[in-house]
């Protein structure tokens, strides 16, 4: 017996076009180096974009060819996120916070062929472009400036391009559509290709109500980068769903959002957790009597917000939810598309406590449909009981089986094909997933295990912290003992003993306690605005 249903490939193509038929008079706001707003139509995104495709291909573009980015959050960006795809080329973005010999590196291991870059970023694009030589470099007049003669302008090859002419390439559902590379803070980036297929699958999953719980109605604010795991896939969502976009642009100190966020107040943002404490810092600061911002902000009540990228402290989301803001934790990677798990409010858990509440909200959270999760200990696949614990393992079909043109390694994949991603965790009977650390930030002191997460979750909800990162570092009697890194907030101090009595009330051991704490004035990030352990344990070798 065969099935009657139709063989319809999967395809961002019809994203795009549903947009343009259906939503083409809804809006999108980006926000423009000079900080005024540029507001477009849907329906000239759905134009432009093929615009865009049309442009490309009347440059040659292959199928299958790389097209990098090298921009910030606006239109342009989610310009390039369609119209590349629909011409047969594969977009890849380009992470403009890494230093740019590895930029130049990166765009030479993907063998980028053209590039469309912000005309605000081409002093950033002088820097590597040495190292890779693109065919043609397409310049985004971003501020409004001349695009300088060496170069071409996007502007002019869409207003030259015949959009309506335009056919979209003949394709597969699991023709590559983007490409990702991984933070590379152990070694160098290794690049994530995804599919028409994988794209579509994680859009539908992640756009769930438990989940972004997208709605027609909904203002999302993208302060995640474009260039980080495609701003964790939102784009895609919020065309699908033809919500309004309120992109910041290459604004993004706690200043600016907020600033944005009274202009066109979100439904939904997204960023990671150190964006969301500098923010909610700068908010309650303003709020104080004499505060020189003294009412210049009030925040969204009600918007619901999702942080991921790093462990969320506890802390943080009782903060924000004083002011009537739900954070929801999510938890992926590069490889994952990235939605692997989110902590919503299971029905199980209704009747808690808000205590309970609070805990759970600070876990990953549970599997999204589709996605396969298992903890792998030494003694194999460990019980969902809550405490037993070992490597988060995952698939499914939006999670990468490989690496672009990297062999298939057995410490990053395992012989039965699912994903090492690293994390240590341990789930417990409802399916929450709670990651507990990194396998190379665990401490192990005296044989013992200790959580450098916990014991930076538990630091930061003292009062006077502003962000504790914790490190190993080496010692005689019991080979390592754990080092707190701390930053204060302005005006406040405290001391070790403090310190060491907030986390006895925290249910730490004894033995569990830093050896020592270190004032610094910020906690080195990656590219990605996770905590760059690797630079403390330089700073701190003991």
């Amino acid at each position: 017996m065969k099935s009657t249903m139709m063989d319809v490939p999967l395809s961002l193509n019809h994203l795009l076009e549903r947009a343009g038929r259906l939503f083409a008079g809804n809006e999108l706001v980006s926000r423009l180096p000079d900080k005024s707003l540029r507001r477009q139509s849907y329906g000239e995104f759905h134009r432009r974009a093929r615009g865009l495709a049309a442009a490309l291909r009347d440059l040659g573009l292959r199928k299958g060819d790389r097209v990098a980015t090298l921009c910030w959050n606006h239109h342009a960006h989610l310009e390039c996120y369609f119209g590349i795809p629909a011409a047969g080329g594969v977009m890849h973005t380009l992470n403009l916070r890494l230093a740019p010999d590895e930029i130049g590196w990166i765009a030479g291991n993907a063998q980028d062929r053209f590039l469309v870059v912000d005309d605000v970023l081409l002093p950033l694009y002088k820097q590597f472009a040495h190292l890779h030589r693109f065919e043609k470099v397409i310049v985004f007049p971003f501020s409004g400036a001349a695009v300088p003669a060496e170069f071409s302008d996007y502007e002019a090859l869409l207003q030259d391009a015949d959009a309506e002419g335009f056919e979209y390439a003949p394709h597969d559902e699991d023709d590559p559509v983007a490409m990702c590379y991984t933070s590379g803070t152990t070694g160098r980036p290794k690049g994530v290709v995804y599919s028409h297929r994988s794209t579509i699958l994680h859009t539908l999953v992640a756009s769930l109500g438990d989940f972004w719980g997208l709605r027609g109605t909904d203002v999302v604010l993208p302060v995640t980068p474009m260039f980080h795991a495609n701003s964790w896939g939102m784009p895609y969502g919020a065309v699908m769903m033809g919500v309004k976009l309120v992109f910041p642009g290459p604004h993004l100190h706690p200043d600016d959002l907020l600033d944005l966020m009274k202009m066109e107040p979100p439904t939904l943002a997204l960023g990671v957790p150190t964006i969301w404490m500098s923010l909610i810092q700068t908010y309650d600061a303003a709020q104080a009597e004499g505060a020189p911002n003294r009412g210049r902000w009030t925040l969204p009540h009600g918007m619901r917000s999702l942080v991921g990228g790093a462990a969320v402290p506890e802390a943080l989301i009782r903060a924000f939810d004083k002011h009537g803001i739900w954070i929801m934790q999510g938890w992926g990677m590069t490889e994952t598309s990235p939605v692997c798990t989110v902590s919503y409010p299971r029905a199980e858990i209704r009747d808690a406590s808000d205590d309970e509440k609070y805990r759970r909200a600070a876990m990953a959270g549970v599997p999204v449909p589709l996605v396969d999760l298992r903890v792998w200990g030494e003694t194999g696949e460990q019980s969902w009981d809550g405490k037993s614990v070992g490597e988060l393992q995952v698939r499914g079909p939006f999670i990468t089986g490989s690496y672009h043109e990297v062999p298939v390694e057995r410490d990053k994949f395992t012989a039965d094909g699912w994903l090492r991603t690293g994390d240590v965790a341990h789930v417990d009977t409802l399916g929450f997933v709670r990651i507990t650390d990194r396998t190379k930030d665990l401490i192990k002191s005296g044989g013992e295990w200790i959580s450098s997460v916990d014991l930076e979750n538990a630091l930061m909800a003292h009062p006077a912290v502003a962000e504790a990162a914790v490190i190993a570092i080496p010692d005689e009697k019991w080979s390592e003992r754990p080092l707190a890194c701390v930053v204060l907030k302005p005006g406040r101090q405290a001391q070790k003993e403090e310190f060491d009595a907030h986390l006895l009330a925290h249910s730490f051991a004894k033995w569990q306690l830093p050896e020592r704490y270190e004032f610094i004035d910020a906690v080195p990030r990656t590219s990605t605005g996770k905590f760059w352990k690797m630079k403390l344990r330089e700073r701190f070798p003991k």
